[in-house]
Order: structure tokens, then C-alpha cells, then sequence
């Protein structure tokens, strides 16, 4: 009996294993070479025909840039547009004959096994394990940026991962590889969050992201205006005549205290909720004048628009 368990759980992992070999070998074709950094190559996500998604950080220049798919011709690559906030980048490379990545149709979950592929220096297919660990957020990207949700996974992960595919155990995509990590744990874009920047990048050549109008600076709330244990707002330090703000009435030296909803406590609040779909509509914002609380509609414009 116990040799039979033995040789039946034996025949359980050779079948898994047997699996997860062929999930990695169907969705190989998706997965490209990037070549940008002089002396480092990087990997890429086939997002559309003659279209693949990868991280800015793995081109580190604008021009000069190839792909290389599963059958091993270098195509030139044009940089397409990237987007600030998630750090993915899009190229378009002409006759590359690559299908694009199936996306999963169901969210990750923490526990959930995972399979990052990517290719390496030589372009071979390259492949680590792990399991979803942590998914959550926000992410802060930069000083004005950040990425709502990532996922945090215990797959080994080095250089040549950054733009490859992070998997599910269908095969399916769930996220964009950075090769980053946050406390010994690599970080992965989510593929909702990456195929919406990539939708605009590909229309747009850039991720919209919408403006109001103003400057401001942080500051401390006094006592007696503090609600839901915030202490903190935005004071309007600056107004841009003609801009959505001034239409709607906003002023030197009110203070806005919330956006839709959102509490603003601080310049980076302000703009990580004026995304790109809230352009051309209008939006709440509660500020204090005088000591009073009001809101005023404020019809949200486009950041860079002519």
C-alpha cells in the first residue's frame, strides 16, 4: 500500500509538472526578446499584431530599439509611447509574426501559483515558479505617480524578466513582470492595469491624465474642520486663468479637502485621481472658504491638450 501511494503521488507531480511544461511551451510564442540597454536585454508581452508591451526601464534610450520573437530574426522597434505611472512602455515592431497573450478573465489571488516567463540574453526561454503572494496598493512610482494595485509573488525574478509574462496556471496572462522587488518579493503589474495603459498608449502614443487648473501645497487643517480623522488638506496657492478650476469658481486660498469623494491631503492626491476617464466630466470637490464648507463642480480638463 504504501508503495503504491508512493508511485501514485509520483505519477500526481510528474502529471503536474508535465503541465506546467506545456503551459510554458503554448505561450512561449508571446513572450519576445527586448533589446534597448547597450549590453542587457529585456522581455516583452505580445499585446497586439506587431505590438508588444515591455518596462521603459529595460530600454533605457528611445531609438535603436529591436525585438526578437520565438523564431530568432531581430525586427526594428519603434517606441510607441510609455506611460509614466506604471513604467510600461509599448513598441511596435513591423513583421513580427508573434500571436498576442491570452489574458486571464479572473483576478489573481494570494495563493494562487504563478509562472513568470521571459527570454534570455541568448533568446531561450526562461521560466520561474512561485506563488501570488500579496496583492495590493498603492504603489508609488514617483513623485506625482503610482500604480493602484500590484502583485507581489515569490517567483525568482532577475533582469531579463523585466516586461515578461507573469502567469497563471492556465497559461493565462495576470501581469507584466517588472523584475523589481519589495522586500525580497518580485513585483508584478497587474495585466487590467497594464492592457489600459497600453489601450491608451497604443491610441494616443500616451496615457491621458486630466488637470484642473491649480497649485497647491499641503497643509494642517485647524480643529475644528477635521472630519474622518483627517488633518491634512490641499491650500490653493495658484489659479491658471481659463483653466477648469477658475470656470468653476475655485480661488486663491481655498483649501480643498476632497475630489469626488477621495479625501485630498496633498498635491500627489490631486493629481492620482485626475486619470484619464474623468476627462470632460465633471466632478465634485469639496473645499473650505472662509472657514465654510462648500463644493463646487469642477468639469475636469486635459493635462498637455492644446
Amino acid at each position: 500500500m504504501r508503495a503504491f501511494r508512493r508511485a501514485h503521488n509520483h505519477h500526481m507531480l510528474t502529471e503536474f509538472s508535465n503541465q506546467l511544461a506545456d503551459v510554458v511551451a503554448a505561450v512561449a510564442p508571446s513572450v519576445v526578446q527586448v533589446q534597448g540597454r547597450r549590453w542587457r536585454t529585456a522581455s516583452g508581452v505580445v499585446y497586439a499584431p506587431g505590438v508588444v508591451v515591455t518596462t521603459i526601464k529595460a530600454l533605457g534610450r528611445e531609438d535603436g530599439l529591436h525585438v526578437r520573437g520565438a523564431e530568432g530574426d531581430a525586427l526594428d522597434a519603434e517606441l510607441a509611447g510609455w506611460d509614466p505611472a506604471t513604467g510600461l512602455a509599448l513598441l511596435k515592431a513591423s513583421g513580427l509574426n508573434a500571436p498576442a497573450i491570452g489574458v486571464a478573465k479572473q483576478p489573481a489571488r494570494v495563493g494562487h501559483i504563478g509562472l513568470a516567463l521571459a527570454r534570455s540574453w541568448s533568446n531561450n526561454l526562461t521560466a520561474s515558479a512561485g506563488i501570488v503572494s500579496i496583492i495590493g496598493g498603492p504603489l508609488r512610482t514617483g513623485r506625482r505617480h503610482s500604480i493602484d494595485r500590484v502583485i507581489r509573488t515569490t517567483a525568482p525574478m532577475h533582469d531579463g524578466f523585466a516586461g515578461g509574462a507573469f502567469l497563471d496556471a492556465s497559461g493565462a496572462l495576470i501581469g507584466v513582470a517588472t523584475a523589481s522587488t519589495i522586500r525580497g518579493l518580485g513585483v508584478v503589474i497587474p495585466s487590467d492595469i497594464a492592457w489600459k495603459a497600453a489601450r491608451g498608449l497604443l491610441e494616443h502614443g500616451r496615457v491621458k491624465s486630466g488637470y484642473i487648473g491649480i497649485a497647491g501645497q499641503q497643509v494642517q487643517l485647524p480643529e475644528g474642520q477635521r472630519a474622518g480623522g483627517r488633518d491634512e488638506a490641499l491650500l490653493v496657492i495658484g489659479v491658471s486663468s481659463d483653466g477648469p478650476a477658475a470656470k468653476a469658481g475655485v480661488m486663491v486660498g481655498d483649501v480643498i479637502v476632497s475630489f469626488d469623494g477621495q479625501p485630498v491631503t496633498s498635491p500627489d492626491d490631486l493629481l492620482d485621481v485626475l486619470t484619464g476617464e474623468r476627462i470632460g466630466k465633471a466632478a465634485a470637490v469639496g473645499i473650505i472658504r472662509g472657514g465654510t464648507a462648500q463644493t463646487v463642480s469642477v468639469t475636469v480638463g486635459e493635462r498637455g491638450a492644446s
